[in-house]
């Protein structure tokens, strides 16, 4: 299995407490919100100082010529954690080259990728999603051979957060029972971290690079650390409405006598 998946499956669940009149005591890693570094290109001066602090690393791939050179980079630099292909525009004929890459994991939009990616269960596979995705749609990817979800539209300017980001991602963790990441700027808040976890956001992918402070994912790092995580999140899960008719209070006496 992926070790990212693995990870993520982990941090995404609440922490049990043993049963009896012993000391409670937690049986998995304590819940928190996993980091992931976002590369804009392959070659970045640097790279390990500025992954520090990351749970899993993602890279480019464009052309899977230069894939297998990217990865190599970048596990070269920075081991200690696994790395995952952003794939774009990948051929049926050119699948298995990519498992053969050696990625721990990767991420695909659903219009571009064949089905034939599903054949190899070692790669972690992750679905991504833009904030336009229907309710109808985001039923249907929950039920799909995939691990985890995640949503990631254009950052373009000055890209921030908003409330409407807020209600997609409470959406998305209302409909989905799989891990939920998503995209965020760097310049993310304490307070913005705190109430993507409470609306169900399992892991954050932020972008490292030209334009990006060198310490910022250790700096994000070290807040995610000081955040109050309950040990268990209310996830409320959408369900169906059914259709309710009015009856009045002489109906049912009326009903009852017969």
């Amino acid at each position: 299995m992926s070790r990212f998946v693995d990870k993520l499956k982990r941090v995404s669940q609440a922490v049990p407490q043993s049963m009896g009149f012993k000391s409670a005591q937690p049986v998995s890693v304590k819940p928190r919100i996993l980091l992931i570094a976002s590369l804009a290109q392959a070659d970045i001066d640097d790279l390990a100082d500025r992954v520090a602090g990351a749970d899993a690393g993602l890279s480019p791939i464009t052309k899977l010529s230069s894939g297998a050179n990217a990865l190599g980079k970048v596990s070269q630099a920075v081991s200690d954690i696994p790395w995952g292909g952003w794939l774009r525009d990948i051929a049926e004929g050119e699948v298995e080259r990519v498992v053969k890459i050696g990625f721990d994991f990767v991420v695909f939009p659903p219009a571009s990728t064949p089905l034939a990616i599903l054949k190899d269960d070692k790669v972690g596979k992750i679905l991504e999603v833009g904030a336009s995705l229907s309710e109808g749609l985001l039923r249907a990817v929950d039920e799909l051979p995939v691990d985890a979800v995640l949503v990631a539209d254009e950052q373009e300017g000055e890209y921030f957060l908003t409330w409407q980001h807020l209600m997609f991602f409470q959406r998305c963790a209302d409909l989905l029972t799989k891990p939920l990441l998503v995209s965020i700027p760097s310049n993310v808040s304490t307070n913005e971290l705190q109430a993507l976890w409470e609306a169900g956001v399992n892991g954050v992918v932020v972008g490292v690079g030209a334009g990006q402070p060198v310490e910022r994912l250790k700096e994000l790092r070290q807040v995610i650390d000081k955040l109050v995580f309950p040990s268990q999140r209310k996830r409320r899960k959408a369900e169906a409405l059914l259709p309710h008719t009015y009856v009045s209070e002489e109906a049912e006496i009326a009903t009852e006598e017969e």
